[in-house]
């Protein structure tokens, strides 16, 4: 190959990347306009977030928006109490998740596939059916407007069982019946072996439990009635009336609510990531 066609090869490939991460930027701005416009949207006036067509760009760094939704409702108390429960929710889950996969995976008794399916199957139950009777259990128990109430009903899931049983399945069989010849129990290849090569899989679960309970509006409505004890996403349909709803308030709420979210996001991402290249198996 001459210098002059290897040359014009390299330019073309590089003409070729070029314009597939452009266009992929692009696509990029193109998602993330949505999560860009509610904060910038923090900064602009009332009548600014009222115009048509929308403004684009504050005009000037106004900081009424926040100051009203600091006024209107006690949205820290709100951050705090779903950050608190969304916590207790992904820890327990992460608990009760890893010791039930473990049994499916690795420990054998009667009965074990029939039980596995009948556990799979309760996703197929809609959650609006077993609400009525969560809401007659935590009444009963004296536990509504809560933290327990907030939390008990949602420590176990088969879906976190059914994850975590599947990565612990791509574990080498070779380990587990490496460390039995060692005469090493259950509780120990359990907590020494499997929960430091599952991290990937447990941060998975950790972020979208999190998230998820973080997201959650039905449940922290039926059985809250204080503000002390209300959520965030109960929190931002406090900020619209009936009368008028000022959206620049609304946007800043929402854009409140998101940051310590985004923030989760990130690191458990990043966690995610180190779990893929610590937890690795070489040779």
């Amino acid at each position: 190959m001459t210098p002059g066609i290897k040359m014009g090869f390299v330019l073309s490939r590089s003409l070729r990347h070029g314009s597939i991460y452009f266009f992929l930027c692009l696509l990029s701005l193109f998602i993330l306009y949505p999560l860009l416009y509610t904060f910038l949207s923090v900064f602009m006036t009332p009548e600014e977030t009222s115009q048509f067509p929308p403004a684009l760009f504050p005009s000037s760094l106004y900081l009424g928006s926040i100051e009203a939704v600091v006024r209107l409702i006690p949205v820290f108390r709100f951050i705090a109490n779903s950050f608190l429960v969304s916590t207790l929710v992904m820890l327990g889950q992460l608990v009760t998740a890893s010791l039930a996969a473990y049994a499916f995976a690795f420990i054998a008794f009667r009965g074990k596939a029939f039980w596995f399916a009948v556990f799979l199957s309760t996703m197929m139950i809609p959650w609006e059916v077993t609400m009525i009777p969560n809401f007659l259990l935590i009444k009963s128990w004296n536990w509504l407007d809560s933290y327990p109430g907030l939390v008990f009903p949602f420590l176990a899931s088969a879906f976190g069982v059914f994850l975590l049983r599947q990565f612990f399945l791509q574990l080498p069989r070779e380990l587990f019946e490496a460390a039995r010849i060692d005469g090493c129990g259950h509780t120990r290849y359990f907590a020494g072996i499997v929960l430091p090569l599952a991290r990937p899989g447990l941060a998975t679960l950790a972020v979208y439990v999190f998230l998820n309970t973080w997201n959650s509006y039905l449940w922290p409505l039926l059985i809250t009635n204080t503000a002390n004890m209300r959520t965030v996403q109960i929190g931002i349909s406090m900020l619209q009336f009936e009368e008028m709803t000022a959206w620049n308030v609304v946007l800043a709420g929402v854009a409140l609510v998101l940051l310590p979210s985004l923030l989760l996001i990130v690191l458990g991402l990043k966690q995610l990531v180190r779990g893929l290249t610590a937890g690795a198996i070489k040779g």
